[in-house]
Formats: C-alpha cells, sequence, structure tokens
C-alpha cells in the first residue's frame, strides 16, 4: 500500500515539474490540500474535524469586474477521501465529494493571489455525524483565502466555513458548524497569453 501510495505521489508531483502559472483563463489548477477545524456555536458542539483531498479546478474567465474586486471566475470539482470527525461519544470515518466550487480569483500582479470560494457537497461516514441523526451529510461551505505563487507551485491558505447537515433526510438535523484552517500545494497550468 505504501508503494502504491508513494507511486501516486511521484506521478502527481512529476505533473508539477513545470514552471508556475497564474491563474489565467485557460489554465488548470491541481491541488493536494489537508485542512482542520473546531465546532463554532449554531449546531452540535465540541466536534472536531480533520480532512485531506484532491482539487482539479478550470479558470473559465478573463478578469471580470471593477477596480480591487476584479477577477477571474474558476470551477473546480474535489474529492476528499480522508474524514475525521471527532464527536464527543466516537470519531466518524468518511469520505467526501465537492462538486461544486464557485472560485473568484482576485486578479493582481504579484505572488499573492487572494480568492474567494463558495462550495457545496457529499459527505458518508461510519458513524451518522452529528451523533443520532444520519451517515449521508451535505457539505455547504464559504472561504477566503490566497494562493502564494513560487517558481514551481502555489502554496494555498484560506479560512474556511463549512456547515455539515443532512438536509431534513432524517427527523433530526441539528447540524455541526466549524471554522477549518486549509493548507493545499498545488500549481496552475495550462497556456498563457
Amino acid at each position: 500500500m505504501r508503494l502504491v501510495c508513494l507511486g501516486v505521489l511521484t506521478v502527481l508531483l512529476g505533473r508539477f515539474a513545470s514552471a508556475q502559472r497564474r491563474p489565467e483563463q485557460g489554465a488548470t489548477e491541481i491541488q493536494l490540500w489537508t485542512a482542520g477545524g473546531h465546532s463554532v456555536p449554531g449546531g452540535r458542539g465540541y466536534t472536531g474535524i480533520w480532512n485531506a483531498g484532491l482539487r482539479y479546478g478550470w479558470v473559465l474567465t478573463e478578469p471580470h469586474g471593477p477596480g480591487f474586486l476584479a477577477g477571474r471566475f474558476e470551477y473546480a470539482i474535489e474529492a476528499v477521501p480522508a474524514y475525521l470527525i471527532f464527536q464527543p461519544t466516537n470519531t466518524a470515518y468518511g469520505a467526501g465529494l465537492n462538486p461544486l466550487n464557485l472560485k473568484w480569483n482576485f486578479a493582481t500582479r504579484g505572488h499573492l493571489v487572494p480568492y474567494l470560494e463558495l462550495s457545496g457537497g457529499t459527505l458518508f461516514t461510519t458513524h451518522s455525524v452529528p451523533p443520532g441523526t444520519s451517515n449521508v451529510n451535505f457539505t455547504p461551505s464559504a472561504a477566503f483565502g490566497a494562493h502564494f505563487l513560487g517558481h514551481k507551485y502555489a502554496w494555498t491558505v484560506e479560512a474556511r466555513y463549512l456547515h455539515i447537515s443532512n438536509a431534513g433526510l432524517d427527523r433530526l438535523n441539528p447540524g455541526v458548524n466549524t471554522v477549518e484552517i486549509k493548507i493545499g500545494i498545488g500549481k496552475f497550468k495550462g497556456s498563457q497569453k
């Protein structure tokens, strides 16, 4: 298993070997990331979360908008194969898929590219989250962050508000609200003007 993981990482990092691009129209983004956080008021408390995943995105537009609000629209999907939810009664293991990631990369000229993002997906866990509800949940979220563009890689740091709930699939739907810090390493690839 370790050999397979090492092989996958070698292939992914090999794809990162060319020079770093900016989030320009026509570019694609690939990123490995990890995030963690804790529950905040507004839902079930005393819950911690750690997750890790892979992101693939497409920068779809040229800069739009006035002045400092000008930016480029990006659409992305995320696979989240590692999800741990530390609850007072148990630890739930899970996996998720986020097919809806709408990102606004602000049009900057330097090595710092701030962004805003709205996301949504589904989470499947081994135990109900929160306890006594459902093991199938939805994960809407909102984030703000920044890409730090290096010569080969883009490092990403963001703060994310994540809501986990079953959206009424079960009669109980208290939800879990968390604030996470996410760190990623990735690359923007594609033709540039």
